[in-house]
């Protein structure tokens, strides 16, 4: 019997913050060798550049939502976090269901 490798390939959430919309970045990590100029040396040498990603900074929290009486979870980066305690859950929320945002 052959099985498909889809089926235990593992479903997950996207890396993206429900609040703000962060999501991973591209860029490029550098391996650089030698000594700086202005530490009388001939100065730094780029040896290798790799690719790599830029994740944020996510969370998965559980916040009490008191104008429905349930818990919510969310998942948010540290600036969704700020975000919701500058303008409040209930505005952030509000503004997640205009966007079209299933909470």
């Amino acid at each position: 019997m052959m099985t498909s490798h889809y089926f235990f390939e593992r479903k997950s959430m996207p890396r993206r913050c429900q609040v703000t919309g962060k999501v991973p970045m591209k860029g490029r990590s550098y391996a650089i060798r030698g000594i700086a100029k202005k530490k009388k040396g001939v100065g730094l040498k780029v040896t290798g550049i790799k690719k790599r990603r830029f994740n944020p900074n996510l969370i998965k929290k559980r916040f009490w939502f008191s104008e429905e009486n349930r818990f919510v979870t969310l998942t948010l980066s540290a600036h969704g976090m700020r975000t919701i305690d500058k303008r409040g859950l209930g505005a952030v929320v509000r503004q997640m269901r205009t966007a079209g945002e299933k909470i």
